[in-house]
């Protein structure tokens, strides 16, 4: 049986094939359009999923959808209405968008995909998170969560799943939503929604919670977990270009002006800003506010995380909680939910936000509408596309491009540690695309992490981004508690995919300072040999080499573009970075 699962037509298109319960393939639409956080329908994806496959449309048992359309347009009706004439822009944009496009998605399938309509489901928005990160777990029981910006009423759900079946009993709604909250002060920050959250964490650790008081006025936490805001600063409910109020302005102050240089005391001023403002000190003390600002919303998104986690412990009794939703990509609070929530175990979708959905949705129609048993444990997130080493030397060669094969892995791995050790920055392009936001050894940019310049030579010359963002420690599994403050790390499935920021032990941070962020945390990834046994081995010889047994991971991309899919998008991004060296495949291009 082939169930296709489908996501769109708000942010990060994707698409998702099962095969009998089995995942073929996942994979965001952003990786095929180039267009980062495509949100149109996922053609590209589809068909990336029907080659993987070996089917066509035609060979679809099931067509399901992430959510279901007529409940988010009522959700969104009722609110333009409620906050008629502000909200008048949101209802005559909404009514074009979605009397045009967005509530006709069985059609769209139909006519895009050319299959009956009695083929097409709908599941609900939150559902489907649930079931991504639930259905996938290593859990025959769990306690579940959901949190993110909104889906069609539900902007969080705490929940239970048990074999095949998931009851989501208590949600909060719209307009009261945790991502949401998050969101509005990544706008006034000056970072891009639904793309700039994870700037903000990363700006966190600059800056002091000095202004915790003040963002609990926004935001009340009740004994049950849920919460409640208070609307009067913010805007997102009733209009289409502002996230806060007036109110919240006043409150804060003047918002940071998008595209502007962040740099404190601490992160100094890159060369790559240009020239030192005479004025360098007053600036340093502004951004300082902004960054205590991050640290003050981050500090209270994880302790409202926290409150909701500890609740369903209480309720459930369980031991092992699943997330889902694009909060769950808050790597800081999740490290926190291990800790201290009371849950012994902790699995989370990897791309747990809107993209997860389509695998969601299929996984749902699945086990708990179709009643198939499960067989599937997601214990590694390499489901994209990927290309033979012939494809790569055809696409070398059609260009002219120079470079030299190594038909022996141990070489290859040897060429690259060399490099690694010499101070090289390495573009690494291997065997089948990540699936979620995070790259995780297949599309990864590598560096030494001993070398401190490193965290800017990375983030200047190759990235291209802001000097407080932090870089990733890949490390073998077996070597996590010698390293980061983690007890059972191999045990801990988020840290595979990303998705836990651990404390460096203080004794190692002096060893691996450019993966060491200014709090002395690292968003770690464990890396096993039987899920990735190239990625190990380059990652064990490294350690044999230096006696450090972590490389510097960062995604494969450059800034505002999407992670490379292809051979050219990996060769066009080396090109136009100061990378050192490009590993394709079994192929080595030097500049």
């Amino acid at each position: 049986m082939n169930i296709l699962g489908i996501s769109c037509y708000y942010h990060d298109a994707a698409a998702s094939l099962l095969r009998d319960g089995e995942l073929i393939a996942a994979a965001e639409e952003e990786r095929f359009s180039r267009k980062k956080h495509d949100f149109g329908f996922p053609k590209g994806a589809i068909q990336f999923c029907f080659d993987q496959g070996g089917i066509s449309a035609q060979d679809l048992d099931f067509v399901v959808f992430y959510e279901k359309p007529f409940e988010k347009f009522e959700r969104i009706l009722m609110t333009t209405l409620q906050t008629f004439p502000k909200s008048w822009k949101v209802f005559r944009e909404s009514m074009i968008t979605w009397l045009v496009d967005k509530l006709w998605i069985r059609h769209h399938i139909e006519h895009e995909l050319g299959v009956p309509k009695d083929k097409v489901l709908f599941t609900q928005h939150h559902l489907a998170h649930a079931a991504s990160a639930f259905l996938v777990s290593p859990f025959d029981e769990a306690a579940i969560l959901t949190v993110d910006g909104v889906g069609e009423w539900a902007t969080a759900t705490y929940g239970t799943g048990k074999g095949n079946e998931i009851n989501l009993f208590k949600e909060i709604r719209f307009p009261h939503s945790l991502g949401l909250l998050y969101s509005a002060f990544t706008a006034f920050l000056g970072f891009e929604v639904n793309e700039g959250e994870y700037k903000v964490m990363g700006m966190a650790p600059y800056g002091e919670p000095r202004y915790v008081d003040k963002v609990w006025k926004l935001v009340q936490q009740h004994d049950d977990g849920s919460f409640s805001l208070d609307m009067d600063y913010f805007c997102f409910h009733h209009s289409t270009t502002r996230m806060y109020s007036r109110k919240f302005e006043q409150l804060f102050g003047d918002p940071r002006p998008p595209e502007t240089y962040f740099f404190t005391e601490s992160t100094g001023f890159p060369s790559y800003f240009g020239e030192k403002p005479g004025n360098f000190g007053e600036l340093c003390k502004l951004n300082q506010h902004y960054a205590d600002l991050a640290a003050s919303i981050q500090k209270v998104t994880e302790e409202v995380i926290l409150g909701m986690a500890k609740y369903v412990r209480r309720e459930t009794g369980l031991k092992s909680l699943c997330i889902a939703g694009g909060v769950g990509l808050n790597s800081v609070a999740n490290g926190r939910i291990l800790k201290e929530s009371g849950f012994e175990n902790l699995y989370i979708q990897p791309a747990a936000g809107d993209g997860g959905g389509a695998l969601g949705a299929a996984l749902h129609a699945c086990h708990s509408m179709l009643g198939h048993p499960r067989k599937h444990v997601m214990r590694h997130a390499y489901w994209g596309q990927s290309f033979s080493n012939g494809e790569v030397e055809d696409y070398l060669k059609s260009e002219g491009i120079s470079y030299s094969r190594r038909d022996d892995e141990d070489q290859l791995i040897n060429d690259t540690v060399d490099a690694l050790k010499d101070g090289k920055v390495i573009g690494w392009y291997q065997g089948r695309f990540e699936w979620g936001p995070r790259s995780l050894g297949n599309r990864s940019i590598l560096a030494d992490p001993s070398r401190e310049e490193m965290k800017d030579v990375v983030n200047t010359k190759i990235k291209f981004r802001e000097p407080y963002r932090p870089f990733a420690p890949s490390i073998l599994s077996e070597e996590a508690e010698n390293y980061f403050d983690l007890p059972g790390a191999a045990q801990h499935d988020p840290a595979r995919f990303m998705l836990l920021v651990a404390p460096v032990l203080e004794e190692k941070q002096a060893s691996i300072p450019a993966i060491t962020h200014v709090d002395g945390t690292g968003r770690l990834q464990t890396v096993f040999e039987e899920t990735n046994s190239l990625y190990y081995n380059l990652i064990k010889q490294f350690g044999q080499a230096s006696g450090v047994p972590v490389l510097l991971n960062t995604s494969f991309n450059l800034r505002g573009e999407p992670i490379v899919t292809t051979p050219a998008n990996a060769y066009s991004t080396f090109m136009r970075s100061e990378m050192d060296m490009l590993v394709l495949g079994n192929h080595i291009v030097l500049k």
